[in-house]
Protein backbone atom coordinates (compact mmCIF):
# COMPACT_ATOMS: atom_id res chain seq x y z
CA UNK A 1 0.00 0.00 0.00
CA UNK A 2 1.59 3.29 -0.81
CA UNK A 3 0.20 6.85 -0.44
CA UNK A 4 -1.32 6.64 2.60
CA UNK A 5 -1.95 9.58 3.86
CA UNK A 6 0.28 9.82 7.83
CA UNK A 7 -2.54 10.23 10.76
CA UNK A 8 -1.00 7.21 12.92
CA UNK A 9 1.96 5.33 13.05
CA UNK A 10 -0.35 2.14 14.08
CA UNK A 11 -2.01 1.96 10.88
CA UNK A 12 0.44 2.63 8.27
CA UNK A 13 2.90 0.04 9.92
CA UNK A 14 -0.10 -2.67 9.82
CA UNK A 15 -0.39 -1.63 6.13
CA UNK A 16 3.19 -1.72 5.47
CA UNK A 17 3.44 -5.66 5.94
CA UNK A 18 1.05 -6.24 2.99
CA UNK A 19 4.65 -5.06 1.02
CA UNK A 20 6.48 -7.01 3.84
CA UNK A 21 4.84 -10.04 4.06
CA UNK A 22 2.02 -10.20 1.58
CA UNK A 23 1.26 -13.86 2.19
CA UNK A 24 1.57 -14.33 5.54
CA UNK A 25 -1.36 -14.33 7.97
CA UNK A 26 -2.89 -11.03 9.37
CA UNK A 27 -6.56 -12.62 10.71
CA UNK A 28 -7.30 -16.06 11.80
CA UNK A 29 -11.71 -16.11 11.60
CA UNK A 30 -13.49 -19.60 12.23
CA UNK A 31 -10.33 -21.12 10.25
CA UNK A 32 -10.40 -19.16 7.49
CA UNK A 33 -6.97 -17.03 7.35
CA UNK A 34 -7.18 -13.86 5.68
CA UNK A 35 -3.43 -12.56 4.28
CA UNK A 36 -2.14 -9.04 5.08
CA UNK A 37 -2.22 -8.49 1.43
CA UNK A 38 -6.00 -9.41 1.18
CA UNK A 39 -6.47 -6.96 4.20
CA UNK A 40 -4.75 -4.18 3.13
CA UNK A 41 -6.91 -4.93 -0.33
CA UNK A 42 -10.41 -4.53 1.85
CA UNK A 43 -8.93 -1.61 3.88
CA UNK A 44 -8.57 -0.08 0.09
CA UNK A 45 -11.79 -0.90 -0.58
CA UNK A 46 -12.63 0.62 2.65
CA UNK A 47 -11.38 4.30 1.96
CA UNK A 48 -12.65 4.42 -1.45
CA UNK A 49 -16.22 4.11 0.13
CA UNK A 50 -15.78 6.82 2.80
CA UNK A 51 -14.31 8.81 0.30
CA UNK A 52 -17.42 9.11 -1.37
CA UNK A 53 -19.39 8.91 1.04
CA UNK A 54 -17.95 10.94 4.46
CA UNK A 55 -16.07 14.13 4.55
CA UNK A 56 -12.41 14.32 5.39
CA UNK A 57 -12.11 14.35 9.72
CA UNK A 58 -15.31 13.26 10.52
CA UNK A 59 -16.38 11.01 12.73
CA UNK A 60 -17.68 7.20 11.49
CA UNK A 61 -19.73 4.61 13.65
CA UNK A 62 -18.66 1.01 12.89
CA UNK A 63 -21.44 -0.71 14.01
CA UNK A 64 -20.42 -4.14 12.39
CA UNK A 65 -19.76 -7.24 14.54
CA UNK A 66 -16.47 -8.23 15.34
CA UNK A 67 -14.72 -9.55 11.75
CA UNK A 68 -12.01 -8.89 9.00
CA UNK A 69 -13.89 -6.67 7.16
CA UNK A 70 -15.12 -4.56 10.17
CA UNK A 71 -11.13 -4.66 10.97
CA UNK A 72 -10.22 -3.66 7.17
CA UNK A 73 -12.96 -0.63 8.13
CA UNK A 74 -11.15 0.88 11.34
CA UNK A 75 -7.77 0.64 9.61
CA UNK A 76 -9.00 3.02 6.30
CA UNK A 77 -10.87 5.47 9.19
CA UNK A 78 -7.41 5.26 10.86
CA UNK A 79 -5.15 5.72 7.53
CA UNK A 80 -7.70 8.61 6.89
CA UNK A 81 -8.22 10.65 9.73
CA UNK A 82 -11.46 9.84 9.88
CA UNK A 83 -11.60 8.51 14.10
CA UNK A 84 -13.62 5.53 14.46
CA UNK A 85 -16.46 5.61 17.01
CA UNK A 86 -16.87 1.73 18.25
CA UNK A 87 -20.17 1.65 20.24
CA UNK A 88 -20.74 -2.16 21.45
CA UNK A 89 -22.78 -4.01 18.94
CA UNK A 90 -24.62 -5.34 22.23
CA UNK A 91 -25.95 -1.64 23.09
CA UNK A 92 -29.97 -0.97 22.77
CA UNK A 93 -30.61 1.79 19.29
CA UNK A 94 -31.17 4.09 21.75
CA UNK A 95 -28.20 4.17 23.48
CA UNK A 96 -25.47 4.30 20.18
CA UNK A 97 -27.86 7.34 18.67
CA UNK A 98 -27.32 8.68 22.17
CA UNK A 99 -23.22 7.81 22.04
CA UNK A 100 -23.11 9.10 18.50
CA UNK A 101 -25.17 12.28 19.39
CA UNK A 102 -22.81 13.22 22.28
CA UNK A 103 -19.67 12.93 19.72
CA UNK A 104 -21.14 14.82 17.04
CA UNK A 105 -21.03 11.34 14.92
CA UNK A 106 -23.35 12.11 12.11
CA UNK A 107 -22.10 8.87 9.78
CA UNK A 108 -22.58 5.10 10.93
CA UNK A 109 -21.27 2.29 8.58
CA UNK A 110 -23.40 -0.86 8.73
CA UNK A 111 -21.66 -3.47 6.43
CA UNK A 112 -21.00 -1.44 2.39
CA UNK A 113 -23.78 0.65 3.65
CA UNK A 114 -23.13 4.89 5.09
CA UNK A 115 -25.86 6.11 6.99
CA UNK A 116 -26.10 9.74 7.80
CA UNK A 117 -27.92 11.14 10.57
CA UNK A 118 -29.54 14.77 11.31
CA UNK A 119 -27.91 16.97 13.45
CA UNK A 120 -28.97 16.26 16.95
CA UNK A 121 -29.78 18.94 19.61
CA UNK A 122 -30.60 18.51 23.70
CA UNK A 123 -29.67 15.75 25.17
CA UNK A 124 -26.26 15.23 26.27
CA UNK A 125 -23.86 18.59 25.05
CA UNK A 126 -21.42 16.43 23.39
CA UNK A 127 -19.29 17.84 20.97
CA UNK A 128 -16.89 17.44 18.23
CA UNK A 129 -14.12 14.78 19.23
CA UNK A 130 -10.63 16.54 19.30
CA UNK A 131 -8.26 16.98 16.34
CA UNK A 132 -5.95 13.68 15.92
CA UNK A 133 -8.69 11.65 17.82
CA UNK A 134 -7.90 7.58 16.24
CA UNK A 135 -10.71 5.36 17.93
CA UNK A 136 -13.77 6.62 20.12
CA UNK A 137 -14.12 3.94 22.29
CA UNK A 138 -17.43 3.67 24.93
CA UNK A 139 -18.02 2.74 28.75
CA UNK A 140 -19.92 0.09 29.94
CA UNK A 141 -22.55 2.72 30.72
CA UNK A 142 -22.87 0.92 33.89
CA UNK A 143 -24.19 4.33 35.55
CA UNK A 144 -26.59 5.53 32.36
CA UNK A 145 -25.62 6.09 29.01
CA UNK A 146 -22.08 5.23 28.03
CA UNK A 147 -19.40 7.71 27.55
CA UNK A 148 -17.69 8.35 24.51
CA UNK A 149 -13.88 8.37 24.89
CA UNK A 150 -11.83 9.93 21.94
CA UNK A 151 -8.69 8.09 22.46
CA UNK A 152 -5.69 10.12 20.51
CA UNK A 153 -2.92 8.99 17.59
CA UNK A 154 -0.28 9.45 19.76
CA UNK A 155 -1.85 7.29 23.09
CA UNK A 156 -2.72 4.41 20.55
CA UNK A 157 0.90 4.66 19.16
CA UNK A 158 2.49 4.83 22.42
CA UNK A 159 0.45 1.69 23.55
CA UNK A 160 1.28 -0.33 20.61
CA UNK A 161 5.09 0.29 21.03
CA UNK A 162 5.38 -0.50 25.08
CA UNK A 163 2.79 -3.54 24.16
CA UNK A 164 5.11 -5.33 21.39
CA UNK A 165 7.86 -5.12 23.49
CA UNK A 166 6.43 -6.19 26.98
CA UNK A 167 4.73 -9.40 25.41
CA UNK A 168 7.28 -10.05 22.33
CA UNK A 169 4.86 -9.42 19.39
CA UNK A 170 6.69 -9.27 16.59
CA UNK A 171 6.46 -10.70 13.13
CA UNK A 172 4.20 -13.67 12.32
CA UNK A 173 3.47 -14.33 16.59
CA UNK A 174 0.05 -15.76 17.37
CA UNK A 175 -1.88 -13.53 19.49
CA UNK A 176 -5.36 -14.87 20.67
CA UNK A 177 -8.12 -11.90 20.40
CA UNK A 178 -11.54 -12.41 22.83
CA UNK A 179 -12.53 -9.25 23.43
CA UNK A 180 -14.99 -7.45 21.12
CA UNK A 181 -13.53 -4.61 19.00
CA UNK A 182 -15.27 -1.87 21.85
CA UNK A 183 -13.09 -2.72 24.38
CA UNK A 184 -9.79 -1.69 25.22
CA UNK A 185 -8.19 -4.76 25.53
CA UNK A 186 -7.92 -4.59 21.15
CA UNK A 187 -5.05 -1.97 21.48
CA UNK A 188 -3.29 -4.96 22.81
CA UNK A 189 -4.73 -8.45 21.03
CA UNK A 190 -5.88 -6.66 17.89
CA UNK A 191 -3.92 -3.23 16.69
CA UNK A 192 -0.19 -4.43 18.67
CA UNK A 193 0.07 -7.30 17.01
CA UNK A 194 -1.33 -6.22 13.39
CA UNK A 195 0.98 -3.35 13.74
CA UNK A 196 3.88 -5.93 13.93
CA UNK A 197 3.29 -8.36 11.66
CA UNK A 198 1.96 -11.26 13.68
CA UNK A 199 -1.31 -13.42 13.65
CA UNK A 200 -4.24 -12.28 15.24
CA UNK A 201 -6.95 -15.00 16.34
CA UNK A 202 -10.54 -13.56 16.32
CA UNK A 203 -12.72 -15.62 18.90
CA UNK A 204 -16.84 -15.07 17.11
CA UNK A 205 -18.60 -13.84 19.51
CA UNK A 206 -20.97 -17.46 18.87
CA UNK A 207 -17.91 -18.96 20.58
CA UNK A 208 -17.06 -16.31 23.55
CA UNK A 209 -18.95 -18.80 25.81
CA UNK A 210 -17.61 -21.75 24.87
CA UNK A 211 -14.80 -23.48 26.71
CA UNK A 212 -14.16 -26.24 23.85
CA UNK A 213 -14.08 -23.61 21.45
CA UNK A 214 -11.93 -21.29 23.27
CA UNK A 215 -9.67 -24.37 24.01
CA UNK A 216 -9.54 -25.91 20.48
CA UNK A 217 -8.36 -22.22 19.31
CA UNK A 218 -5.63 -21.84 21.66
CA UNK A 219 -4.81 -25.57 20.54
CA UNK A 220 -5.08 -25.22 16.49
CA UNK A 221 -2.98 -21.86 16.67
CA UNK A 222 -0.31 -22.33 18.96
CA UNK A 223 -1.08 -19.03 20.71
CA UNK A 224 1.32 -17.20 22.33
CA UNK A 225 0.04 -14.19 23.63
CA UNK A 226 -3.07 -14.02 25.65
CA UNK A 227 -4.85 -11.23 27.32
CA UNK A 228 -8.31 -11.95 28.43
CA UNK A 229 -10.90 -11.32 31.40
CA UNK A 230 -10.92 -13.92 33.99
CA UNK A 231 -14.26 -15.39 32.46
CA UNK A 232 -12.33 -16.47 29.85
CA UNK A 233 -9.61 -18.79 31.72
CA UNK A 234 -12.92 -20.04 34.09
CA UNK A 235 -14.19 -21.45 31.23
CA UNK A 236 -10.78 -22.80 29.97
CA UNK A 237 -9.61 -24.54 32.61
CA UNK A 238 -13.29 -25.92 33.17
CA UNK A 239 -13.19 -27.54 29.99
CA UNK A 240 -9.75 -28.65 30.96
CA UNK A 241 -10.77 -30.58 33.52
CA UNK A 242 -13.64 -32.23 31.98
CA UNK A 243 -11.59 -33.15 28.83
CA UNK A 244 -8.03 -33.15 29.78
CA UNK A 245 -5.15 -33.00 27.34
CA UNK A 246 -1.92 -31.63 27.59
CA UNK A 247 -0.27 -28.34 28.47
CA UNK A 248 -0.29 -25.36 26.20
CA UNK A 249 3.32 -25.39 25.51
CA UNK A 250 3.34 -22.59 23.46
CA UNK A 251 1.77 -19.82 25.35
CA UNK A 252 4.68 -17.37 26.62
CA UNK A 253 2.16 -14.79 28.11
CA UNK A 254 -1.11 -14.99 29.73
CA UNK A 255 -2.43 -11.66 30.88
CA UNK A 256 -5.84 -11.49 33.15
CA UNK A 257 -7.98 -7.72 33.56
CA UNK A 258 -10.90 -6.33 33.49
CA UNK A 259 -12.09 -8.78 37.00
CA UNK A 260 -11.31 -9.80 39.79
CA UNK A 261 -9.16 -13.81 38.83
CA UNK A 262 -10.52 -16.25 41.09
CA UNK A 263 -7.89 -18.30 42.83
CA UNK A 264 -9.62 -21.67 40.79
CA UNK A 265 -9.03 -20.02 37.23
CA UNK A 266 -5.20 -19.01 38.12
CA UNK A 267 -4.78 -22.33 39.47
CA UNK A 268 -5.79 -24.08 36.56
CA UNK A 269 -3.98 -21.48 34.09
CA UNK A 270 -1.10 -22.07 36.44
CA UNK A 271 -1.05 -25.65 35.38
CA UNK A 272 -2.31 -25.62 31.81
CA UNK A 273 0.56 -23.16 30.39
CA UNK A 274 3.46 -24.09 32.84
CA UNK A 275 5.87 -22.28 30.22
CA UNK A 276 4.19 -18.40 30.64
CA UNK A 277 4.58 -15.81 32.69
CA UNK A 278 1.36 -14.95 34.16
CA UNK A 279 -0.08 -11.11 34.41
CA UNK A 280 -2.42 -8.94 36.23
CA UNK A 281 -2.99 -5.91 34.25
CA UNK A 282 -5.20 -2.89 35.29
CA UNK A 283 -6.42 -0.14 33.45
CA UNK A 284 -9.43 2.02 32.64
CA UNK A 285 -11.41 2.27 29.39
CA UNK A 286 -10.31 5.91 29.94
CA UNK A 287 -6.63 5.18 30.38
CA UNK A 288 -6.17 1.69 28.78
CA UNK A 289 -3.48 0.03 30.81
CA UNK A 290 -1.73 1.73 34.10
CA UNK A 291 -0.24 -1.29 36.13
CA UNK A 292 1.42 -4.67 35.38
CA UNK A 293 1.80 -7.37 38.01
CA UNK A 294 3.65 -10.48 37.20
CA UNK A 295 2.69 -13.30 39.32
CA UNK A 296 5.42 -15.40 41.05
CA UNK A 297 4.45 -18.80 41.05
CA UNK A 298 6.89 -19.96 43.69
CA UNK A 299 4.71 -18.05 46.39
CA UNK A 300 1.29 -18.22 47.30
CA UNK A 301 -0.81 -16.03 46.02
CA UNK A 302 -2.64 -13.68 47.82
CA UNK A 303 -6.49 -12.09 47.17
CA UNK A 304 -6.95 -9.66 46.42
CA UNK A 305 -3.82 -9.42 43.63
CA UNK A 306 -1.58 -7.02 43.84
CA UNK A 307 -1.57 -4.54 40.59
CA UNK A 308 1.16 -4.25 39.95
CA UNK A 309 3.92 -1.95 39.12
CA UNK A 310 3.16 0.96 36.35
CA UNK A 311 3.84 1.24 33.29
CA UNK A 312 6.41 3.57 31.44
CA UNK A 313 5.61 7.18 32.03
CA UNK A 314 2.45 6.48 34.46
CA UNK A 315 1.98 8.48 37.26
CA UNK A 316 -0.54 7.35 40.17
CA UNK A 317 -1.85 8.74 43.70
CA UNK A 318 -4.26 7.64 46.09
CA UNK A 319 -7.20 10.39 47.43
CA UNK A 320 -8.37 9.83 51.01
CA UNK A 321 -12.86 10.57 51.26
CA UNK A 322 -11.72 14.09 52.82
CA UNK A 323 -10.00 14.78 49.46
CA UNK A 324 -6.49 14.73 50.74
CA UNK A 325 -3.81 12.87 48.91
CA UNK A 326 -2.64 10.14 50.68
CA UNK A 327 1.90 10.31 51.00
CA UNK A 328 1.94 6.57 52.88
CA UNK A 329 -0.11 3.61 53.79
CA UNK A 330 -3.86 3.78 53.47
CA UNK A 331 -7.12 3.51 51.00
CA UNK A 332 -8.46 5.81 48.58
CA UNK A 333 -9.33 6.60 45.14
CA UNK A 334 -7.41 5.58 42.83
CA UNK A 335 -5.99 8.41 40.34
CA UNK A 336 -3.67 7.57 37.11
CA UNK A 337 -2.20 9.70 34.78
CA UNK A 338 -0.72 7.76 31.77
CA UNK A 339 0.51 8.38 27.96
CA UNK A 340 -1.78 6.04 26.88
CA UNK A 341 -5.18 8.05 28.15
CA UNK A 342 -8.21 9.63 26.60
CA UNK A 343 -8.35 13.64 26.17
CA UNK A 344 -11.63 13.49 28.32
CA UNK A 345 -15.10 12.73 27.48
CA UNK A 346 -16.59 14.02 23.90
CA UNK A 347 -19.26 15.71 26.38
CA UNK A 348 -16.84 18.24 28.58
CA UNK A 349 -19.54 18.61 31.15
CA UNK A 350 -19.90 14.47 31.87
CA UNK A 351 -15.59 14.85 31.95
CA UNK A 352 -15.11 17.29 34.80
CA UNK A 353 -15.50 15.48 37.40
CA UNK A 354 -13.47 12.62 36.14
CA UNK A 355 -10.81 14.48 34.68
CA UNK A 356 -8.60 16.99 36.76
CA UNK A 357 -6.53 19.16 35.36
CA UNK A 358 -3.67 19.61 38.05
CA UNK A 359 -1.78 22.98 36.98
CA UNK A 360 2.42 22.69 37.28
CA UNK A 361 4.43 24.85 39.46
CA UNK A 362 6.76 26.21 36.50
CA UNK A 363 3.40 27.32 34.18
CA UNK A 364 3.32 24.66 31.87
CA UNK A 365 0.74 22.42 30.56
CA UNK A 366 0.48 20.55 34.11
CA UNK A 367 -1.04 16.78 34.31
CA UNK A 368 -4.20 15.35 33.15
CA UNK A 369 -5.37 13.05 36.27
CA UNK A 370 -8.59 10.43 35.98
CA UNK A 371 -10.14 9.48 38.97
CA UNK A 372 -10.96 6.10 38.30
CA UNK A 373 -13.74 5.33 40.79
CA UNK A 374 -11.71 2.62 42.13
CA UNK A 375 -10.92 2.12 45.82
CA UNK A 376 -6.93 0.76 46.43
CA UNK A 377 -4.97 0.00 49.66
CA UNK A 378 -1.44 0.70 49.86
CA UNK A 379 0.62 -1.26 52.14
CA UNK A 380 3.54 0.08 53.91
CA UNK A 381 5.87 -1.37 51.37
CA UNK A 382 3.70 0.34 48.85
CA UNK A 383 2.17 -2.61 47.15
CA UNK A 384 -1.72 -1.61 45.89
CA UNK A 385 -4.28 -3.62 46.09
CA UNK A 386 -7.99 -3.06 44.69
CA UNK A 387 -10.21 -3.27 47.31
CA UNK A 388 -13.74 -2.74 45.78
CA UNK A 389 -15.33 0.32 43.28
CA UNK A 390 -17.04 3.56 45.57
CA UNK A 391 -19.74 2.89 43.57
CA UNK A 392 -19.97 -0.52 44.80
CA UNK A 393 -20.48 0.84 48.51
CA UNK A 394 -24.32 -0.46 49.55
CA UNK A 395 -25.52 -0.49 53.20
CA UNK A 396 -27.97 -3.56 54.35
CA UNK A 397 -29.91 -3.38 57.81
CA UNK A 398 -27.00 -0.44 58.51
CA UNK A 399 -23.92 -2.46 57.63
CA UNK A 400 -21.62 -1.23 54.88
CA UNK A 401 -20.90 -3.77 52.38
CA UNK A 402 -18.67 -3.72 49.46
CA UNK A 403 -20.43 -6.12 46.79
CA UNK A 404 -17.18 -6.75 44.56
CA UNK A 405 -15.78 -8.46 47.96
CA UNK A 406 -18.51 -10.58 47.94
CA UNK A 407 -18.32 -11.52 44.25
CA UNK A 408 -14.99 -12.37 44.69
CA UNK A 409 -15.51 -14.86 47.51
CA UNK A 410 -17.98 -16.43 45.80
CA UNK A 411 -16.13 -16.51 43.18
CA UNK A 412 -13.15 -18.66 45.14
CA UNK A 413 -15.40 -21.63 45.28
CA UNK A 414 -14.15 -23.79 42.32
CA UNK A 415 -17.46 -24.86 40.77
CA UNK A 416 -18.09 -21.03 40.38
CA UNK A 417 -17.44 -19.26 36.87
CA UNK A 418 -19.25 -16.05 37.19
CA UNK A 419 -20.68 -13.93 39.89
CA UNK A 420 -23.06 -10.80 40.10
CA UNK A 421 -23.70 -9.00 43.30
CA UNK A 422 -26.08 -6.10 43.68
CA UNK A 423 -29.36 -5.20 46.11
CA UNK A 424 -32.87 -5.20 45.38
CA UNK A 425 -35.75 -2.89 47.48
CA UNK A 426 -37.00 -5.23 49.91
CA UNK A 427 -40.46 -3.48 51.96
CA UNK A 428 -38.82 -5.18 55.75
CA UNK A 429 -35.22 -4.41 55.04
CA UNK A 430 -35.02 -1.22 52.62
CA UNK A 431 -32.39 -3.26 50.25
CA UNK A 432 -31.49 -7.15 50.15
CA UNK A 433 -28.29 -8.22 48.72
CA UNK A 434 -28.55 -10.80 46.28
CA UNK A 435 -26.36 -12.99 43.99
CA UNK A 436 -26.84 -14.68 40.70
CA UNK A 437 -23.27 -16.89 39.98
CA UNK A 438 -22.97 -19.26 37.05
CA UNK A 439 -21.96 -22.84 37.89
CA UNK A 440 -19.02 -25.06 35.40
CA UNK A 441 -21.29 -27.64 33.74
CA UNK A 442 -21.04 -30.60 35.60
CA UNK A 443 -21.41 -28.73 39.09
CA UNK A 444 -24.02 -30.08 41.59
CA UNK A 445 -23.30 -27.14 44.11
CA UNK A 446 -26.52 -25.88 45.41
CA UNK A 447 -28.05 -22.23 46.21
CA UNK A 448 -27.38 -23.68 50.53
CA UNK A 449 -23.65 -24.71 49.54
CA UNK A 450 -23.11 -21.45 48.12
CA UNK A 451 -24.70 -19.68 51.17
CA UNK A 452 -22.57 -21.98 53.33
CA UNK A 453 -19.06 -21.03 51.39
CA UNK A 454 -20.13 -17.22 51.91
CA UNK A 455 -20.85 -17.89 55.63
CA UNK A 456 -17.45 -19.17 56.53
CA UNK A 457 -15.81 -16.43 54.56
CA UNK A 458 -18.14 -13.24 55.00
CA UNK A 459 -19.02 -11.28 58.52
CA UNK A 460 -23.25 -12.63 58.58
CA UNK A 461 -24.64 -9.35 57.05
CA UNK A 462 -22.01 -9.60 53.83
CA UNK A 463 -23.86 -12.90 53.16
CA UNK A 464 -26.67 -12.59 50.23
CA UNK A 465 -30.12 -13.08 51.28
CA UNK A 466 -30.77 -14.83 47.79
CA UNK A 467 -28.74 -16.81 45.81
CA UNK A 468 -29.31 -18.56 42.54
CA UNK A 469 -26.98 -20.41 40.67
CA UNK A 470 -27.65 -20.65 36.72
CA UNK A 471 -25.97 -22.85 34.05
CA UNK A 472 -26.09 -19.86 31.79
CA UNK A 473 -23.89 -16.65 31.12
CA UNK A 474 -24.45 -13.78 33.13
CA UNK A 475 -25.58 -10.61 31.21
CA UNK A 476 -22.77 -7.98 30.70
CA UNK A 477 -21.74 -4.34 30.08
CA UNK A 478 -20.23 -3.57 26.87
CA UNK A 479 -17.03 -3.65 28.25
CA UNK A 480 -17.26 -7.09 29.66
CA UNK A 481 -18.20 -6.51 33.16
CA UNK A 482 -21.09 -8.12 35.01
CA UNK A 483 -23.62 -6.11 34.44
CA UNK A 484 -25.47 -5.73 37.72
CA UNK A 485 -28.23 -3.65 36.86
CA UNK A 486 -29.81 -6.31 34.63
CA UNK A 487 -29.28 -8.77 37.12
CA UNK A 488 -31.56 -6.60 39.63
CA UNK A 489 -33.85 -6.34 37.32
CA UNK A 490 -34.44 -10.24 36.81
CA UNK A 491 -34.03 -11.07 40.07
CA UNK A 492 -36.72 -8.48 40.93
CA UNK A 493 -39.10 -9.40 38.18
CA UNK A 494 -40.26 -13.34 39.44
CA UNK A 495 -40.70 -11.90 42.76
CA UNK A 496 -42.73 -8.60 41.82
CA UNK A 497 -45.04 -11.16 39.71
CA UNK A 498 -45.67 -13.81 42.81
CA UNK A 499 -46.55 -10.85 45.33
Amino acid sequence: MTGIRRHGEMADSVLRWADKTPDAPALWWNGTPTSYRELADATADARARLAGQVPAGATVAVLDDKSPGTIATVLACLATGRPALLPSPTLPPDQVAAVMAEAHCRYALTGPAVTVTAPTHGGHGGGAVPPGTALVLTTSGSTGIPKAVPLPHRAVDAFTDWAADAFGIAESTPVLNYAPLNFDLCLLDVWTTLAHGGQVVLVDPSTAASGRGLLRLLRTHRVEVVQAVPLFYALVGAQVRVEGGGPLESVRHAAFTGDVMPEQALADLADLAPGARLHNIYGCTETNDSLIHEVDRSLPQSAPMPLGRPLPGVRLRLRDPEGRVLDGPGSGELEVSTPFQSTGYADPSRAAEKFVLEAAADGGPGTRWFRTGDLVARDADGTLRLIGRLDHQVKIRGVAVNTGEVEQVLLEHPEVLEAGVTTVPDPVEGRRLIAVVRLADASTATSLDLKRHCTARLARGWVPGLLTPVTEPLPRTSTGKVDRRLIARTVAAPAATAS
